[in-house]
């Protein structure tokens, strides 16, 4: 027997709700398990500001699906034009 939808979309941050990115903020190791790299990464992308943008709220990092989204595109159109 399958899990429900929302059980999978809960646990798994790469459930597709919009275009494969939850439906919610972010944490780092939500970006950590979506671009499938180690959190240490995430936090560099951030220090160097070269990842997506992130926000904080109070000590706590988060990323708005819209930007992380807008940051993917970004990044195809970059490598689309560098071709």
């Amino acid at each position: 027997m399958t899990p429900p939808a929302r059980a999978v979309a809960e646990t798994d941050p790469r459930a597709i709700l919009r275009c494969g990115i939850p439906d919610r903020y972010l944490t780092p190791d939500d970006i950590a398990v979506i671009f499938e790299v180690p959190k240490e990464t995430v936090y560099q992308w951030r220090k160097k500001r070269i990842g997506p943008p992130g926000f904080r709220i109070g000590k706590y990092i988060r990323y708005d699906p819209a930007d992380v989204r807008a940051y993917v595109a970004g990044r195809k159109s970059a490598d689309i034009d560098a071709a």
